[in-house]
């Protein structure tokens, strides 16, 4: 089977090892070292797990909504300089959704959250209601037919077309033209428009009877506060600011380093090696300064380190590369593992006893490399194979909602 080169070698010979570069860090004090794990997604050589739950995730990400919300509300209505406080509150509630989608609504797709049935349904059911995004029931078939079985990264595969439709990328298309298209559709307020009227048809059709008497609670109660307190500046500011437009862009830009397309000339489309080239780890960060410089320069290499690491790796992680996506590649061969919960853990555990029955995990380290790398493979797609005229027009006016998988 031929794949693209980067896929077939997990770290090129010009840059450290991923635990090289993770490993740089235990220079600093050791309450950083679970943070930076965090935000990077990888561990240091022999880091023990924190043994975190699922209640935990789903606590986590309710709280972050709520304090997000509270952040930007007391910045909106005491004005003044506290208006700084919006960004911030935007970052939170936007974190927190983007778990509640990411992490919690996929996991209770694959009846994973907690293994119990009626308890998964109900939560996946709440949180399209909330969010407005494609129904509970739906999303989970097609996830798991279309997504996690033969047809991944085919036309079959809703990601493969909210690509080639929603995005309007193609097959040989350079990765400079991909930049500027993606780029602008994320600035453009007629894509955020159609992605908004695609979440909200998406997640009307088909959606079960509780689904949409929660999403008419919710809203309709909020409304009613709304004109109440003549506060709709307030409530359009506070929730929808961080649910639809930037949403949307951190939807997007997401949606770019999920999956890598197959090259033309892959032969046979089976199999663990076909399926774990598909999909790869992105690490955030880089190698913490080397001992041994002067005093000045010490400092300053520290300071440059410091504000990447807090300017750049930060906000990618806290607001695009949310939930498990930085180790996505561990769930797509463990779909269902109950380790799921201790995400970055479990890749390195599975990593460090030899991957048994899979081929070798690989990775990139920083989001516009892993976008690039999708960018590659669709370049070097066979263009008969995803001529977008394949993919049924019926489908076509819902694929923002399959932006995430």
């Amino acid at each position: 089977m031929t794949v693209l080169a980067s896929r077939t070698q997990p770290a090129r010979a010009d840059r450290p090892a991923a635990s090289e570069i993770r490993d740089s860090m235990t220079v600093l004090p050791r309450w950083c070292q679970l943070p930076l794990t965090l935000l990077t997604g990888k561990p240091y050589t022999g880091q023990a797990a924190p043994q975190l739950t699922a209640t935990f995730h789903l606590a986590a990400a309710v709280a972050s909504v709520v304090v997000g919300v509270a952040i930007a509300a007391a910045g909106w209505l005491t004005a003044g300089w506290a208006l700084l406080l919006l960004p911030a509150g935007w970052a939170a509630t936007l974190h927190g959704a983007r778990n509640l989608r990411m992490l919690i609504f996929h996991q209770c797709s694959h009846r994973n959250m907690y293994g119990r049935r009626s308890l998964d349904n109900a939560i996946g059911y709440a949180i399209p209601s909330l969010l407005i995004i494609q129904n509970f029931q739906r999303y989970s078939r097609e996830h798991v037919s279309d997504h996690h079985a033969v047809h991944h990264m085919t036309l079959r595969d809703p990601t493969v077309q909210a690509f080639l439709v929603s995005l309007g990328l193609r097959p040989g298309t350079t990765r400079r033209q991909m930049w500027t298209t993606v780029l602008r559709k994320l600035v453009s307020p007629w894509f955020h428009l159609q992605f908004l009227v695609a979440r909200i048809r998406s997640f009307a059709t088909g959606s079960a009877p509780a689904e949409k008497a929660a999403a008419i609670g919710i809203y309709g109660t909020a409304a009613v506060l709304a004109t109440a307190a003549d506060a709709w500046a307030l409530l359009a500011v506070v929730w929808f600011v961080p649910l639809v437009p930037l949403y949307q862009i951190s939807n997007t830009l997401r949606l770019c380093v999920k999956h890598t397309f197959p090259t033309a000339d892959t032969t046979h489309r089976r199999g663990r090696e076909h399926f774990a080239g598909l999909t790869n780890a992105i690490f955030l960060g880089s190698p913490a300064p080397a001992p041994g410089a002067s005093p000045l320069r010490a400092a300053l290499a520290w300071l440059g380190w410091s504000a990447r690491m807090l300017l750049w790796h930060l906000p990618v992680r806290y607001l695009v590369l949310t939930g498990d996506t930085v180790v996505h590649d561990f769930h797509h061969r463990y779909p269902v593992s109950r380790r799921w919960v201790d995400y970055i853990f479990a890749r390195q555990h599975d990593l460090d006893a030899g991957h048994p029955g899979w081929p070798p995990y690989t990775e990139e380290w920083g989001l516009i490399a892993a976008i690039n790398r999708v960018f590659d493979s669709l370049a070097a797609a066979d263009p008969d194979e995803f001529d977008i005229r394949r993919i049924a027009s019926v489908s076509r006016r819902e694929l923002f909602a399959a932006f995430d998988d």
